[in-house]
């Protein structure tokens, strides 16, 4: 049996954190491990649990949030989902000899190939 995919949820307002909560928690492949409410706790969450993916808010300026750059330093071998669902807008980034990116589509079955890894080959 394959180990499930380790999910994070952070910095998002709470009602979208539930939603993104409520579609992973469905699935049995993808383990959600740990709520982040507050921006300033999420590199002491990731360092601690190790998750495969962070979920984050993708701000509106569209330059890939900094922090997306501190922590694929940190831990090369997470992947990051930013998602602005109110502009219907989701990017990808993961980190191999720099950090690349790709749309997503913005809706749960978009949030579950990108968690599946269905993404990872679009895009760079």
């Amino acid at each position: 049996m394959t180990q499930p995919i380790r999910v994070v949820v952070a910095n998002r307002p709470k009602l979208m954190r539930e939603l993104v909560i409520e579609t992973i928690m469905d699935h049995a492949d993808i383990e959600f491990i740990a709520e982040i409410q507050n921006e300033d706790e999420i590199i002491a969450v990731v360092g601690g649990s190790h998750p495969d993916f962070l979920i984050i808010a993708l701000d509106e300026s569209n330059q890939r949030p900094v922090l997306c750059d501190t922590l694929l330093r940190l831990y090369p071998e997470m992947r990051i989902l930013a998602l602005a669902p109110e502009r219907n807008r989701g990017v990808f980034y993961w980190a191999s000899f720099g950090i690349y990116e790709t749309e997503v589509e913005s809706s749960q079955a978009g949030i579950l190939r990108t968690l599946r890894g269905e993404n990872e080959c679009v895009g760079g």
